[in-house]
């Protein structure tokens, strides 16, 4: 049916977008490491931060049996590796009898259910319901804009800078997580990024800190990057990852829900 097959390829966009963005940052560092098991795609950072040391399930999972095979497979990667890692499951791999059970068999393996992020997919944007702030954008492209970038991000998502810098502040990491921050009055109060894969445009760190909330910037720095994907990629179709706090606005922008994003952690 027309219907089930567009949800399908929606759950694919997220899920294949959300794997490259990771891939991206791993491939920029010595340390990284990008594998393909059976079913389960590896791309991490080799970083203090375990959430960008990640597993993804890359197939349909098949049964309660397969997807415990699964978990197993990226723990004894990492477990070889000593290193804290996260597990980041598109729920819409697994049919509905697992992943009722699926939180059980993370935990057994030692992954603490972190987080579950609504997957969203957007066609087109929606105009703004209202005037918008002005707000100066740049691009990252340099040290103070590298800095920037981990300074907004660590505040915003409550990560120890140095970990935040383990990741980003490389030069080598904006060749294609291409990364923009928002100036207020030569101060900088936002950001936002994108990966280009899988025909989407991966809209990723969309944040503003404390006390410049609630002005619109989170919109600004969207629909810049949005307008960039179009302009410089020939990408309109967008997808994300909402937090709680950002689901209304993309919601008024145009994206809909289309699949559930669980994150599971050392």
């Amino acid at each position: 049916m027309p219907c089930t097959i567009l949800w399908g390829v929606d759950f694919a966009a997220v899920a294949d977008n959300l794997r490259e963005s990771f891939r991206v940052l791993a491939a920029s560092r010595v340390r990284g490491e990008v594998r393909e098991l059976r079913g389960v795609s590896i791309a991490s950072s080799g970083v203090t931060f375990q959430m960008f040391n990640a597993a993804f399930l890359s197939a349909s999972v098949a049964s309660e049996a397969d997807l415990a095979q699964r978990i197993l497979l990226a723990s004894t990667h990492f477990e070889q590796r000593a290193q804290e890692w996260a597990y980041w499951v598109c729920e819409d791999w697994m049919d509905a009898r697992t992943r009722k059970r699926s939180r059980r068999l993370f935990d057994q393996y030692g992954l603490r259910h972190s987080v579950d992020l609504p997957g969203m997919v957007a066609s087109r944007i929606l105009l703004p319901i209202k005037p918008l702030p002005s707000l100066e954008v740049r691009r990252v492209s340099d040290s103070a804009t590298r800095s920037a970038f981990c300074a907004i991000g660590s505040v915003c998502f409550h990560v120890p800078l140095t970990w935040f810098r383990e990741v980003f502040e490389q030069e080598s990491v904006w060749d294609r997580f291409i990364g923009y921050v928002g100036y207020h009055e030569g101060e900088p109060v936002a950001t936002a990024a994108m990966v280009i894969a899988s025909g989407v445009a991966g809209i990723y760190n969309v944040a503003t800190i404390p006390g410049f909330q609630r002005r619109g910037y989170g919109e600004v720095m969207m629909r810049h990057t949005l307008t960039a994907a179009r302009c410089e990629h020939g990408i309109e179709r967008s997808i994300l990852q909402s937090t709680p706090a950002g689901f209304r606005l993309y919601e008024r922008m145009g994206y809909s829900t289309v699949t559930t994003v669980a994150v599971y952690s050392t």
